[in-house]
């Protein structure tokens, strides 16, 4: 029996192919292998915050509530000023501003003072 032409064409194809595909699947198999590793990573960056990012966001929220306690005083002195000019219904404001500005004070750090 003789051999044809075109077993040999697919056998020279197959190795061919094979030499070209080991580099291919260990490619993909790195990439399935390290693929939960990297996905894993990425969560735990998103989920987790930096020391920086934290401190940050603290800043910005004490900020925020000293900016309200400054607003808050400011209306308090207004209020009073009415209050004492004989207005009752400031004299009410100036009560409820007062408790507002007594339950924001204990969320506001102190600063040391300086020596």
């Amino acid at each position: 029996m003789v051999a044809r032409p075109a077993p040999i064409l697919a056998v020279v194809a197959l190795t061919a192919f094979s030499l070209t595909l080991p580099g291919c699947l260990l490619r993909t198999a790195a990439d399935v292998v390290t693929a939960p590793i990297r996905i894993g990573s990425k969560a735990i960056d998103l989920a987790t915050t930096s020391q920086s990012e934290a401190d940050e966001k603290r800043g910005r929220e004490i900020r925020r509530r000293e900016e309200r306690l400054a607003k808050l005083e400011r209306r308090y002195r207004e209020e009073l000023e009415d209050c004492e000019d004989g207005d009752r219904g400031a004299c009410v404001d100036a009560r409820a501003t007062y408790a507002e500005i007594e339950e924001l004070l204990p969320t506001i750090p102190v600063e040391p003072p300086e020596d």
